[in-house]
Protein backbone atom coordinates (compact mmCIF):
# COMPACT_ATOMS: atom_id res chain seq x y z
CA UNK A 1 0.00 0.00 0.00
CA UNK A 2 3.07 2.29 0.64
CA UNK A 3 4.20 2.12 -2.95
CA UNK A 4 0.93 2.84 -4.46
CA UNK A 5 0.86 5.46 -1.89
CA UNK A 6 3.93 6.91 -3.46
CA UNK A 7 2.59 6.43 -6.84
CA UNK A 8 -0.54 8.10 -6.46
CA UNK A 9 0.58 11.20 -4.57
CA UNK A 10 2.12 12.87 -7.14
CA UNK A 11 -0.88 12.37 -9.50
CA UNK A 12 -2.80 14.34 -7.19
CA UNK A 13 -0.47 17.98 -8.56
CA UNK A 14 -2.20 17.29 -11.80
CA UNK A 15 -5.93 16.46 -10.81
CA UNK A 16 -9.05 18.36 -11.52
CA UNK A 17 -9.73 21.08 -9.41
CA UNK A 18 -11.85 20.44 -6.84
CA UNK A 19 -15.78 21.15 -7.64
CA UNK A 20 -17.17 24.47 -8.28
CA UNK A 21 -18.69 25.00 -5.06
CA UNK A 22 -14.92 24.22 -3.55
CA UNK A 23 -12.80 25.96 -6.31
CA UNK A 24 -10.85 29.32 -4.55
CA UNK A 25 -11.06 32.50 -5.61
CA UNK A 26 -8.06 33.02 -7.50
CA UNK A 27 -6.95 35.78 -10.04
CA UNK A 28 -3.39 36.38 -11.84
CA UNK A 29 -1.76 39.55 -12.88
CA UNK A 30 1.06 40.25 -15.15
CA UNK A 31 4.00 42.79 -13.82
CA UNK A 32 6.37 44.23 -15.87
CA UNK A 33 9.70 43.46 -14.16
CA UNK A 34 12.02 45.03 -17.08
CA UNK A 35 13.17 45.38 -20.53
CA UNK A 36 16.34 43.22 -22.02
CA UNK A 37 17.39 44.69 -25.60
CA UNK A 38 19.91 42.43 -27.35
CA UNK A 39 22.23 43.17 -29.81
CA UNK A 40 22.89 39.62 -30.43
CA UNK A 41 20.14 36.47 -29.90
CA UNK A 42 23.25 34.07 -30.87
CA UNK A 43 24.02 33.08 -27.46
CA UNK A 44 20.25 31.65 -27.81
CA UNK A 45 20.60 28.29 -29.35
CA UNK A 46 24.46 26.24 -29.36
CA UNK A 47 22.81 25.18 -32.56
CA UNK A 48 23.49 28.92 -34.27
CA UNK A 49 19.50 29.65 -34.93
CA UNK A 50 19.76 32.90 -34.09
CA UNK A 51 23.15 34.42 -34.63
CA UNK A 52 23.54 38.40 -35.00
CA UNK A 53 19.75 38.89 -34.48
CA UNK A 54 19.14 41.71 -32.42
CA UNK A 55 15.97 41.38 -30.29
CA UNK A 56 13.76 42.79 -27.57
CA UNK A 57 12.79 40.49 -24.66
CA UNK A 58 10.19 41.66 -21.45
CA UNK A 59 11.20 40.62 -17.99
CA UNK A 60 7.27 39.40 -16.72
CA UNK A 61 6.68 38.43 -13.33
CA UNK A 62 3.44 37.47 -12.08
CA UNK A 63 1.09 37.85 -8.93
CA UNK A 64 -1.38 35.28 -7.96
CA UNK A 65 -3.91 35.48 -4.82
CA UNK A 66 -5.76 32.51 -3.69
CA UNK A 67 -8.18 33.65 -1.28
CA UNK A 68 -6.09 35.84 1.09
CA UNK A 69 -3.00 34.56 0.18
CA UNK A 70 -0.36 35.96 -2.46
CA UNK A 71 2.53 33.99 -4.96
CA UNK A 72 4.65 36.29 -6.30
CA UNK A 73 6.41 34.39 -9.64
CA UNK A 74 9.79 35.43 -10.24
CA UNK A 75 11.02 39.04 -9.04
CA UNK A 76 12.64 40.41 -12.18
CA UNK A 77 15.67 43.00 -12.46
CA UNK A 78 17.01 44.88 -9.89
CA UNK A 79 15.22 48.12 -8.78
CA UNK A 80 18.33 49.96 -8.99
CA UNK A 81 18.21 50.18 -12.21
CA UNK A 82 15.18 52.28 -12.54
CA UNK A 83 16.30 55.22 -14.65
CA UNK A 84 19.56 53.61 -14.99
CA UNK A 85 20.01 51.11 -17.67
CA UNK A 86 22.48 48.82 -17.95
CA UNK A 87 24.85 47.30 -20.16
CA UNK A 88 26.92 44.09 -20.66
CA UNK A 89 28.02 41.95 -23.03
CA UNK A 90 25.44 41.74 -26.15
CA UNK A 91 22.00 43.03 -23.59
CA UNK A 92 20.96 46.33 -22.31
CA UNK A 93 18.37 45.95 -18.89
CA UNK A 94 16.26 48.92 -17.99
CA UNK A 95 12.94 48.77 -15.56
CA UNK A 96 10.38 51.48 -15.23
CA UNK A 97 8.48 50.81 -12.35
CA UNK A 98 9.34 48.49 -9.12
CA UNK A 99 7.18 45.79 -8.39
CA UNK A 100 6.75 47.24 -5.08
CA UNK A 101 5.41 50.32 -6.97
CA UNK A 102 2.62 48.20 -9.35
CA UNK A 103 1.73 45.74 -6.20
CA UNK A 104 0.58 49.33 -4.73
CA UNK A 105 -1.61 49.79 -7.52
CA UNK A 106 -3.80 47.01 -6.78
CA UNK A 107 -3.44 47.68 -3.13
CA UNK A 108 -1.52 44.94 -2.11
CA UNK A 109 1.30 45.27 0.47
CA UNK A 110 4.92 43.66 0.36
CA UNK A 111 3.86 42.08 3.71
CA UNK A 112 0.86 40.77 1.85
CA UNK A 113 3.01 38.70 -0.06
CA UNK A 114 3.41 35.07 1.18
CA UNK A 115 5.39 32.95 -1.31
CA UNK A 116 8.21 34.48 -3.48
CA UNK A 117 8.76 31.48 -6.21
CA UNK A 118 11.67 31.91 -8.39
CA UNK A 119 11.68 29.39 -11.69
CA UNK A 120 15.82 29.95 -10.95
CA UNK A 121 18.65 31.88 -9.92
CA UNK A 122 19.56 34.30 -12.82
CA UNK A 123 19.57 37.91 -12.11
CA UNK A 124 16.79 39.00 -14.10
CA UNK A 125 14.51 36.84 -12.27
CA UNK A 126 15.69 37.36 -8.75
CA UNK A 127 16.28 41.42 -9.02
CA UNK A 128 13.31 42.59 -6.73
CA UNK A 129 12.96 39.42 -4.34
CA UNK A 130 14.75 41.18 -1.34
CA UNK A 131 12.16 43.91 -1.25
CA UNK A 132 9.83 40.77 -0.05
CA UNK A 133 11.71 39.77 3.09
CA UNK A 134 8.44 38.26 5.23
CA UNK A 135 7.69 36.15 2.62
CA UNK A 136 8.35 32.59 2.02
CA UNK A 137 10.78 31.61 -0.55
CA UNK A 138 9.58 28.47 -2.78
CA UNK A 139 12.43 27.42 -4.81
CA UNK A 140 13.93 24.10 -6.36
CA UNK A 141 16.73 22.72 -3.81
CA UNK A 142 18.95 22.22 -6.74
CA UNK A 143 18.92 25.99 -7.15
CA UNK A 144 18.38 26.80 -3.67
CA UNK A 145 21.96 24.90 -3.08
CA UNK A 146 24.06 26.49 -5.81
CA UNK A 147 22.56 30.16 -4.36
CA UNK A 148 23.88 29.11 -0.85
CA UNK A 149 26.70 27.48 -1.29
CA UNK A 150 28.04 30.92 -3.04
CA UNK A 151 28.88 29.65 -6.49
CA UNK A 152 26.55 32.83 -8.10
CA UNK A 153 27.48 35.53 -6.08
CA UNK A 154 24.87 37.57 -7.50
CA UNK A 155 22.06 35.29 -6.49
CA UNK A 156 23.55 34.89 -3.07
CA UNK A 157 23.02 38.82 -2.64
CA UNK A 158 19.80 39.26 -4.24
CA UNK A 159 18.54 36.58 -1.58
CA UNK A 160 20.27 37.33 1.33
CA UNK A 161 17.30 37.34 3.57
CA UNK A 162 16.42 33.71 2.90
CA UNK A 163 20.27 32.77 3.51
CA UNK A 164 22.35 32.71 6.68
CA UNK A 165 21.68 32.97 10.53
CA UNK A 166 18.52 34.92 10.38
CA UNK A 167 17.62 33.73 7.21
CA UNK A 168 13.83 33.42 6.54
CA UNK A 169 11.51 30.90 5.73
CA UNK A 170 12.51 28.68 2.68
CA UNK A 171 10.41 26.07 1.27
CA UNK A 172 12.27 23.68 -1.34
CA UNK A 173 11.55 20.47 -3.08
CA UNK A 174 13.10 18.53 -5.83
CA UNK A 175 9.87 18.01 -7.84
CA UNK A 176 6.95 19.58 -8.42
CA UNK A 177 5.40 21.79 -5.72
CA UNK A 178 1.77 22.39 -4.85
CA UNK A 179 1.80 25.97 -3.84
CA UNK A 180 -1.70 26.31 -2.40
CA UNK A 181 -2.70 22.60 -1.61
CA UNK A 182 -5.66 22.80 -3.79
CA UNK A 183 -4.09 22.35 -7.10
CA UNK A 184 -4.72 25.56 -8.50
CA UNK A 185 -1.00 26.62 -8.64
CA UNK A 186 1.44 24.36 -9.38
CA UNK A 187 5.60 24.82 -9.65
CA UNK A 188 6.91 22.04 -12.35
CA UNK A 189 10.32 21.06 -12.12
CA UNK A 190 11.91 21.86 -15.85
CA UNK A 191 15.59 21.48 -15.49
CA UNK A 192 18.37 22.64 -18.20
CA UNK A 193 18.31 25.78 -18.04
CA UNK A 194 19.66 25.81 -14.26
CA UNK A 195 19.70 22.19 -12.46
CA UNK A 196 16.69 23.37 -10.86
CA UNK A 197 14.73 25.27 -13.26
CA UNK A 198 10.96 25.36 -12.52
CA UNK A 199 7.63 26.84 -14.73
CA UNK A 200 4.62 27.19 -13.57
CA UNK A 201 1.07 25.78 -14.29
CA UNK A 202 -2.06 28.27 -13.11
CA UNK A 203 -5.36 26.85 -13.26
CA UNK A 204 -7.97 30.03 -13.46
CA UNK A 205 -11.57 28.90 -12.81
CA UNK A 206 -12.82 30.99 -16.46
CA UNK A 207 -9.69 31.57 -18.22
CA UNK A 208 -8.39 28.26 -18.11
CA UNK A 209 -5.39 26.84 -17.73
CA UNK A 210 -2.07 28.74 -18.12
CA UNK A 211 1.81 27.27 -18.32
CA UNK A 212 4.40 30.19 -17.41
CA UNK A 213 7.33 29.41 -19.04
CA UNK A 214 10.49 30.89 -16.72
CA UNK A 215 13.61 30.48 -18.73
CA UNK A 216 12.77 27.16 -20.36
CA UNK A 217 11.91 29.35 -23.38
CA UNK A 218 12.87 32.53 -23.69
CA UNK A 219 10.86 33.15 -27.20
CA UNK A 220 8.09 31.49 -29.54
CA UNK A 221 10.94 30.25 -32.02
CA UNK A 222 12.08 27.63 -29.46
CA UNK A 223 9.46 26.16 -29.19
CA UNK A 224 8.97 25.74 -33.15
CA UNK A 225 12.92 24.90 -33.20
CA UNK A 226 14.06 23.16 -30.27
CA UNK A 227 16.73 25.98 -29.64
CA UNK A 228 18.87 25.07 -26.48
CA UNK A 229 20.42 28.25 -25.09
CA UNK A 230 24.76 27.87 -25.40
CA UNK A 231 24.75 28.96 -21.49
CA UNK A 232 22.31 26.42 -20.04
CA UNK A 233 23.54 24.00 -17.66
CA UNK A 234 22.41 20.19 -19.04
CA UNK A 235 21.70 20.04 -22.89
CA UNK A 236 19.74 16.60 -22.49
CA UNK A 237 17.91 17.85 -19.22
CA UNK A 238 16.60 20.67 -21.62
CA UNK A 239 15.53 18.96 -23.73
CA UNK A 240 13.50 16.30 -21.76
CA UNK A 241 11.85 19.55 -20.38
CA UNK A 242 11.12 20.90 -23.67
CA UNK A 243 9.22 17.10 -23.70
CA UNK A 244 7.55 17.24 -21.19
CA UNK A 245 6.22 20.87 -21.18
CA UNK A 246 5.02 20.03 -24.57
CA UNK A 247 3.04 17.55 -22.92
CA UNK A 248 1.55 18.84 -20.07
CA UNK A 249 0.42 21.90 -22.51
CA UNK A 250 -1.13 19.31 -25.21
CA UNK A 251 -3.20 17.04 -22.03
CA UNK A 252 -4.31 20.44 -20.33
CA UNK A 253 -5.16 22.27 -23.19
CA UNK A 254 -2.95 24.83 -21.78
CA UNK A 255 -2.08 28.52 -22.47
CA UNK A 256 1.65 29.02 -23.16
CA UNK A 257 2.81 32.13 -21.82
CA UNK A 258 6.61 32.70 -22.61
CA UNK A 259 7.77 35.32 -19.66
CA UNK A 260 10.20 37.23 -22.18
CA UNK A 261 8.28 37.11 -24.95
CA UNK A 262 6.79 40.69 -25.66
CA UNK A 263 4.31 39.02 -27.95
CA UNK A 264 3.02 36.75 -25.50
CA UNK A 265 2.49 40.11 -23.05
CA UNK A 266 -1.01 40.55 -24.72
CA UNK A 267 -2.11 36.89 -23.48
CA UNK A 268 -3.08 37.95 -20.01
CA UNK A 269 -5.30 40.73 -19.78
CA UNK A 270 -3.20 44.25 -19.79
CA UNK A 271 -2.94 45.51 -15.81
CA UNK A 272 -3.77 46.76 -13.75
CA UNK A 273 -6.76 43.94 -15.01
CA UNK A 274 -6.29 40.17 -13.75
CA UNK A 275 -7.28 37.05 -15.35
CA UNK A 276 -9.52 35.02 -13.76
Amino acid sequence: MKTIARWLAPMALFAAPAAAQDTPDIEMWRLDCGVIDLSDSGPFSDGHLYDGEPRTLTDSCYVIRNGDRYLLWDTGVSSSLIGNPVSQFIFTMSLERSIVDQLADIDISPEQVTFVGLSHYHGDHIGQAAEFPGATLLMNSRDLAVVRSGANAEATAALAPWIGEDAGEALNFSGDHDVFGDGSVTILSMPGHTPGHSSLLVRLPESGNFLLTGDLYHFREQIENRGVPAFNTDRADTLASFERFGQIDASLDAIIVIQHDPGDIERLPAFPASAR
